[in-house]
């Protein structure tokens, strides 16, 4: 089926009513025979590397293991203040610079940052400076970290679509990452503003923010929020910023200037968690 098809097909069904009811079969306890069925036979059809995780029968839930932990010491965090690393364990789709406060979603495809952020005063300030998209296929670890350390200063909830951000999607439905259903977590860091943001995606049950619970759980129907914080939150470089409870793509924007992304993240390479993606200005 080429792209054009799929999506067409795919525009017929109600993607966000799907996600929710999967969202709720993954935090289903179901008995532990069937529990750890489905774990195993996931783990096969995607090539999971079990030894990386603790045993399966510590989870609750196909969700706890969607977002499960890693061992300690499998994703050291390469050392340097304003040394940004890898987010997320996953594949690079694009990088470069947010010129004239675009970024490119696909060949042909752009979208504004404005859009993508939801907050137009924090576009303008990002416009110019690098950025990255990187996608997590279902066999990856599925916890998002801090690039830098710093401060959380505040959030955006931006609802929307929950189109699937596989290549196909990616290569066809315009806008996509300003059309999804996102949460951008913003940081004030050693080189300036960054923003990581988590678009959400067809069967995606929920994006959860661990630095602060009041954060509202993607595809539950909350509104658009837009948040600073009085007293911004600490964070270390490498921290547990938040998880997938099933999988999609991850946008981290800089400020002009700041960053110099690692000529390496080119489109289709892989990079893990705690790995450098760049350097200071």
């Amino acid at each position: 089926m080429n792209d054009r098809l799929f999506i067409s097909a795919l525009a017929l069904i109600p993607k966000n009513g799907l996600s929710r009811l999967a969202g709720a079969l993954t935090r289903w306890r179901a008995p532990a025979p069937v529990r750890l069925a489905a774990m195993r036979a996931f783990a096969r059809r995607y090539g999971i590397d079990l030894s990386e995780c603790p045993d399966l029968d510590v989870y609750r839930t196909f969700g706890e293991f969607f977002a499960r932990p890693l061992r300690p010491g499998l994703r050291p965090v390469a050392p340097g203040d304003a040394a940004p690393v890898s987010p997320v364990d996953g594949v690079v789709s694009e990088a470069g610079l947010a010129t004239g406060g675009r970024l490119v979603q696909a060949k042909g495809i752009d979208y504004t940052a404005a859009a993508l952020l939801g907050d137009a005063a924090l576009a303008r300030r990002l416009a110019g400076g690098a950025y990255a998209t990187i996608y997590l296929s279902p066999k990856d670890y599925h916890r998002i970290h801090f690039p830098l350390g710093g401060r959380v200063t505040g959030y955006r909830y931006v609802p929307g679509k929950l189109w699937p951000v596989n290549p196909a999607s990616v290569r066809t439905v315009p806008g996509l990452f300003s059309v999804n259903e996102r949460l951008v977590t913003v940081t004030e860091t050693p080189v300036g503003a960054c923003a990581i943001v988590a678009v959400g995606a067809t069967v995606v049950g929920r994006v959860r923010a661990y630095y602060d619970p009041t954060v509202p759980f993607t595809n539950a129907g909350a509104p658009f929020t837009l948040r600073d914080y009085e007293r911004p939150i600490p964070v270390e470089k490498g921290q547990e910023l938040g998880a997938f409870e099933m999988g999609s793509t991850v946008i981290l924007m800089f400020e002009p200037g700041k960053v110099r992304l690692d000529p390496r993240l080119v489109s289709g390479a892989r990079v893990r968690v705690g790995e450098l993606i760049g350097a200071a200005g």
